[in-house]
């Protein structure tokens, strides 16, 4: 009995044991699959954008830093309205000074930065004063005096400096070199200003708005609320010779078109409206024309009727060097699939020539003749005449 309850302690002992070896193990596996890798934390550097003045510009240097920031949160109160319906990115101003003292006065430039071109277009229109002269630099630039209005891009450059006229050009190229570049579909021209017809046209009197504000500012005809800017649409007014004013306003979509067409209706039929004179409405499309002050009626319609909404795709940058190399390979493929294929036709004639031909010449050196008779096999499966299957006679 001795020797059984020893014999029963021992395996008791080891079980335990074993328990608890399997218990410290288990548990182990336990915290290790609970446990969870701290995550590292990463960092990433952005690189600022390019400022938006140079610190050096001709013979000028920028005195301080001056204002810059992002939005329209630091430019002028009487114009951040404006500038917020453009799509203002950024903007930067300060005055710069002549590298020798006493060459010339200082002066300002404040350079603004918009989202797309057509915002940089509805801002330069709302600068441009009344008597500047055109000038042919950037995509569109207005002088008077001291004054200099550019639009380069999605850019509007402001300047007040006293150089002579060649300096200020010589300056101004210089200034757009710097200035940062639109890109994809905020570098496209808008449409509407394009719509104009040019015969009669006073260009300094056209004006392209974005926004109520400056629709306001630059002499709309029509109530901003009756545009229907909260819409997302465009206006353009210009005056033509006699004194007549055309309005184009485009929209998103031919039914918001037709939407506001009847409203414009409605309020040029109401005494006292705005919309005076000739007063004609067309449409095509997303497209509202309206004619309105002295326009001789026939010139009106006529007016109305010429203008019509067209699509059109131009490509008026430099193909891209990675395109151009993928043409070219491209092209090259061609040609060579091409070539392949032609000498494969001509293999393939020269061995039919030469297997059928060779063929011939043997038999006819053979004393046969160069071509062969089909050879059929019968097999006669009647026996001998008179005979049956069975082997019976007839």
């Amino acid at each position: 009995m001795r020797s059984t309850a020893s014999h029963w302690d021992a395996v008791c002992a080891v079980t335990v044991v074993l328990y608890v070896i399997l218990g410290v193990g288990v548990s182990t596996q336990a915290q290790t699959q609970i446990q969870v890798p701290t995550p590292v934390a990463k960092t990433l550097l952005v690189e600022p954008p390019t400022p938006l003045l140079p610190a050096t510009l001709g013979k000028l240097n920028r005195a301080a830093e001056g204002d810059a920031g992002d939005g329209p949160g630091l430019v002028d109160a009487n114009d951040k309205a404006a500038l917020s319906e453009d799509g203002l990115r950024r903007f930067a101003r300060s005055e710069y000074t002549p590298v020798v003292k006493g060459a010339m006065e200082p002066g300002t430039i404040a350079v603004y930065e918009l989202g797309d071109v057509s915002g940089a277009v509805a801002a330069f229109d709302y600068y441009r004063k009344p008597g500047m002269r055109a000038e042919k630099v950037g995509d569109d630039a207005v002088s008077n005096g001291n004054e200099l209005l550019l639009r380069s891009g999605v850019n509007v450059v402001v300047g007040d400096i006293k150089l002579n006229h060649d300096a200020m050009l010589a300056l101004t190229k210089e200034l757009i070199e710097h200035l940062p570049k639109g890109s994809g579909s905020a570098a496209i021209e808008p449409t509407l200003p394009q719509l104009l017809p040019v015969k009669g046209l006073d260009a300094e009197s056209a004006h392209y708005a974005l926004g109520p504000v400056s629709y306001r500012e630059m002499g709309g005809v029509l109530p901003a609320e009756v545009v229907g800017f909260d819409k997302s649409a465009e206006a353009v007014t210009a005056k033509y010779v006699g004194g007549g004013v055309l309005t184009l306003l485009l929209y998103p979509t031919p039914e918001i078109a037709a939407e506001h067409e009847k409203q414009i209706e409605e309020l040029s039929k109401q005494p006292g409206s705005s919309v005076a004179g000739t007063v004609k409405i067309g449409r095509d499309g997303t497209l509202l024309i309206l004619t309105s002050g002295a326009w001789p009626v026939d010139e009106a319609q006529k007016m109305v009727d010429g203008i019509h909404l067209r699509n059109e795709v131009t490509w008026n940058k430099p193909v891209p060097l990675d395109y151009q190399t993928e043409v070219r390979k491209t092209f090259s493929l061609l040609v060579n699939i091409v070539i392949f294929c032609c000498l494969a036709f001509l293999a393939a004639i020269v061995l039919a020539l030469f297997l059928g031909g060779g063929r011939a010449l043997v038999r006819i050196m053979q004393g046969k003749p160069a071509a062969t008779e089909p050879e059929f096999l019968r097999i006669d499966l009647s026996g001998p005449a008179g005979k049956r299957l069975d082997g019976s006679e007839d």
